[in-house]
């Protein structure tokens, strides 16, 4: 069954801040291996994060929910990985790095006070990113990663297998000339759609392919910073259509 009808509209948006140990330092790694280049510009990583949240709250209207920063997390900003929303079901994934494993409590209990359908991957044998994810209101793309492996791609269609079977809809394309480029953050607001895209300065000959969307309000936002550690900029968000019910 396909959900067009509510794709792209939201109420709350959840971040998490960018810690200390983003830039580096002994904390910063993966399986005891560090990870991403020592260049990282922290108080840029911070200006960027500053200007996307307050798109995703003054330009789209989304009530943001800010977890605490926690220093024992250095990737902890990139909330996409940790969970997949669609409707009233969020679950928790697995993520490839074990050190990463423990970021779900936090968002845990943020969804429960959303009242939404919880699910936990306990699989060992399943790991998953949920920025390998891709839900496109009708259907769930799952990308095959070093961070995702078939296990973690079969939970995610037998915990949202109700919204439909394997099918193979039509989509318009819209190329653009950097692979990076290509992640962008779609939102509705009332019967507008918004496009947040790469800047500019990062991409230009990808953002002028965006300027062909003339029914959308087109809304730049940098995250240079991040990409250096593998983030993007839907990474950075899990966006969620739920009233709030505490």
């Amino acid at each position: 069954m396909a959900c067009t009808s509510t794709f792209g509209k939201y109420t709350h948006a959840i971040v998490r801040a960018i810690p200390s140990s983003f830039g580096g330092g002994p904390e910063a790694t993966v399986d005891g291996q560090k990870e991403g280049p020592d260049d990282i510009d922290l108080a840029k990583a911070h200006r960027q994060y500053g200007v996307y949240t307050g798109i995703l709250r003054q330009k789209l209207g989304l009530q943001l929910i800010e977890i605490p920063v926690d220093e024992a997390f250095p990737e902890s900003v990139f909330v996409e990985d940790i969970v997949v929303v669609q409707g009233d079901t969020a679950l928790l994934t697995r993520p490839w790095a074990p050190n990463r494993r423990k970021e779900t409590a936090a968002l845990k209990k943020i969804l429960e006070e959303l009242k939404l359908r919880v699910v936990e991957m306990t699989d060992e044998n399943a790991t998953l990113d949920g920025s390998d994810v891709l839900f496109t209101g009708r259907e769930f793309f799952v990308g095959i990663s070093k961070r995702t492996n078939h296990r973690g791609a079969e939970i995610v269609a037998d915990t949202f297998k109700t919204m439909g079977q394997l099918t193979d809809y039509h989509y318009d394309t819209l190329t653009v000339q950097n692979d990076a480029a290509a992640n962008c953050l779609f939102v509705r607001v009332g019967q507008k759609n918004h496009l947040v895209h790469c800047t500019a300065e990062e991409y230009p000959d990808s953002v002028q392919v965006f300027q062909k969307l003339s029914d959308h309000t087109l809304l730049q936002a940098a995250f240079t910073e991040v990409a250096k550690k593998g983030g993007a900029l839907t990474t950075c968000s899990l966006l969620i259509n739920k009233k709030l019910d505490l």
